[in-house]
């Protein structure tokens, strides 16, 4: 999503949106109205922790499957049974079932690789771990870089009591904007090389805005966490130094692996396969298979020993599981309405993206893509603003590479102003909860996004896709 976790390869790495509701109704059917329960679940992963945690805790999984029914019901009574099996069956089989695949198996294999040493979290540490978890995000997707290396920083940081803004910073950077490099990196580059864009182009093309944001992040978490040290003044544990190495490298490969079965999904192409009434290309069934493959050789091979020094646990996964099941259902008919472009009630949006003389406006697509990508899946919105654009990958890389430029850098970025743009930043929130660490509110979090990343953007906008 976004809009979420996991928005990862991050999020939904092999969610390929047809037309909206091909065999269904038609987005340009649909009213507004629809979209309440997907305001509803979002309110309700924000306040209720905050108003009723005990019962939020409990009950999520119940809750989000409320909102889910309080979306299919009624569709069913207003189009007809056939049409709601058609939308559930399609978010489903075609977006839900190949994140939740991705996801798992990043988790597994990435739960299961062990950064050993004396890792002490120190500003000058914590901002080195940062960094590499940056540079690894466009390697292995940001799910995997974020798995990877959320543990090995909650570990260096144990004593200090000073520390939520790393995790924050964690997400803003490791999480979302490392991953604009490559295709791999998040799931929006890699629909845009399944549609043609070249595997290469987003380095070529973002690496100014990468590196901006990068560097302005890093410098202003090194002088938070100096201050927050000094202020602090924490007592670094006295143990033996340990050269820094790593255990389990079977996961390394199986990560490796996970990488090269999403690569090999955007090169083969195999005949499609019919699933529950939905037609789905074979090779991505092939991945899922191999995902879940992945995830149990992962869990066999390796020892319950080395997972329990990771701090590895499946809460995490299940609550995310639980809660994007939900969110994919709900936001399907507000996708559905952004498709039908000027003819669905989102026409006014979708005019704002093209000047009097029909040439599109890069920055007004940063930031429509952005703002959306921020609590709807960024993969989606990404396609959405794509076709918006034109929809031919040759026209977008050239003479419309700005444009393609602020879709891009928007979907991609804009992932972390929530912690459901992006499903890695929903999994490092989980995981440091798990491991007894506080972290904001949803709002709160948000909060941090429009002090930091908000005016980061603005910036962005003005220095690359300022108006003419």
């Amino acid at each position: 999503m976004r809009g979420m976790v996991l928005r990862p390869l991050a999020g939904a790495a092999l969610l390929l949106p047809g037309p909206a509701f091909a065999a269904g109704v038609p987005g340009e059917q649909l009213s507004l109205a629809w979209g309440i329960p997907f305001v509803g679940i979002l309110l309700s992963i924000a306040l209720m922790p905050l108003v009723a945690a005990h019962l939020w805790h409990h009950h999520y999984g119940k809750i989000a499957a409320l909102w889910a029914a309080l979306f299919v019901l009624p569709f069913a009574v207003a189009f007809g049974p056939d049409a709601a099996w058609y939308e559930l069956t399609h978010v489903m089989v075609l977006e839900y079932v190949p994140f939740i695949a991705l996801l798992l198996a990043l988790y597994t294999a990435g739960g299961g690789v062990l950064l050993k040493g004396s890792l002490v979290g120190t500003p000058t540490v914590n901002t080195a771990l940062l960094a590499v978890g940056t540079i690894l995000a466009s390697m292995m997707g940001t799910t995997g870089a974020a798995m990877l290396l959320i543990r090995p920083v909650l570990r260096a940081n144990a004593f200090r009591t000073r520390k939520t803004h790393t995790f924050v910073f964690f997400i803003f950077l490791v999480a979302n904007i490392g991953g604009s490099l490559t295709p791999v990196g998040d799931p929006p580059l890699y629909l845009g090389f399944l549609r043609g864009v070249s595997f290469f182009w987003p380095t070529t093309h973002l690496f100014a805005e990468f590196l901006t944001c990068v560097v302005i992040l890093l410098a202003i978490y090194w002088l938070l966490d100096t201050l927050a040290w000094n202020r602090e003044k924490p007592v670094a544990p006295v143990a033996a130094k340990e050269p820094l190495g790593i255990e389990g490298w079977l996961n390394v490969w199986l990560v490796l692996a996970i990488v090269a079965v999403v690569i090999g999904m955007g090169y083969v192409k195999l005949e499609e396969v019919t699933i529950l009434g939905q037609p789905m290309a074979l090779e991505r069934v092939l991945g899922i298979v191999l995902f879940l493959a992945i995830t149990g050789v992962s869990v066999a091979f390796t020892s319950t020993a080395l997972r329990e020094a990771n701090g590895f646990a499946w809460g995490a996964i299940l609550e995310v599981a639980k809660l994007f099941a939900a969110i994919f259902i709900c936001m399907a008919p507000v996708l559905a309405i952004l498709r039908a472009g000027s003819a669905g009630d989102a026409a006014g949006l979708v005019a704002l993206t093209s000047g009097p003389d029909g040439a599109p406006i890069p920055w007004v697509y940063f930031w429509l893509t952005g703002l959306l990508s921020s609590f709807l899946d960024n993969a989606p919105t990404y396609i959405v603003f794509f076709e918006l654009a034109g929809g031919d990958p040759a026209t977008l890389m050239g003479q419309g590479a700005l444009t393609l430029a602020a879709i891009s850098c928007g979907a991609v970025f804009m992932g972390a102003n929530s912690y459901i743009g992006n499903a890695p930043n929903f999994m490092v929130k989980a995981i440091v909860e798990e491991n007894g660490n506080r972290m904001p509110s949803f709002f709160a979090y948000c909060g941090w996004a429009v002090v930091f990343l908000v005016p980061l953007f603005v910036l962005v906008s003005l220095i690359f896709f300022r108006p003419a």
